[in-house]
């Protein structure tokens, strides 16, 4: 495996340092906790909307949870910055590992079954039963997927080749 200079680029600069290496408070576990909050929201709001479309709780009513969109997105914003930062701090961690690609296509088709059940719930002229009825096939698809997305970043920590740059060089023994 060849690994792009550019990751050594990125590692040795110095915000890529920084989120990695500082005592600050707003460093790396700051980013990785706002990380998780981000991830609550979106996937904590997607999971009570596709559970009510499953048909559970049947008496709470649909409608009022399209209120729920906006923390989804507020999550997903929050995770797509934070998720950059963190790959800043580790390029090399991340995108030489192919759970990181799958990761990416999951949370990819996520929010784009998150997008058509947007879509549904705006349609105004669906009553309770006729939403969950168009909504049932995409709740599925979305606890699927949240669920391999989550699944596949919680074992990126553990499924890494090279921590950064430098151990790649060292374990192929090019430094």
């Amino acid at each position: 495996m060849v690994v792009p200079q550019i990751f050594n680029t990125v590692e040795q600069s110095a915000f890529s340092t920084w989120i990695r290496e500082s005592p600050s408070l707003f460093a790396f576990y700051f980013i990785l906790l706002f990380h998780t909050i981000g991830l609550s929201f979106v996937v904590g709001a997607n999971t009570v909307v596709d559970l009510r479309l499953l048909g559970v709780a049947r008496a709470l009513p649909l409608k009022p949870l399209k209120r729920l969109f906006a923390i989804m997105w507020t999550g997903l914003a929050i995770n797509v910055v934070t998720g950059v930062l963190l790959l800043i701090a580790y390029p090399t961690k991340a995108m030489t590992n192919p759970v990181f690609y799958f990761k990416l296509l999951f949370i990819t088709i996520a929010v784009i079954t998150m997008r058509k059940m947007n879509i549904l719930f705006d349609d105004a002229s669906l009553s309770d039963p006729a939403l969950m009825a168009k909504g049932k096939s995409l709740a599925v698809m979305s606890l699927t997927f949240w669920f391999a997305a989550v699944s596949a970043g919680r074992l990126l920590s553990e499924t890494y080749r090279f921590l950064n740059y430098h151990q790649y060089l060292m374990k192929m023994g090019l430094s």
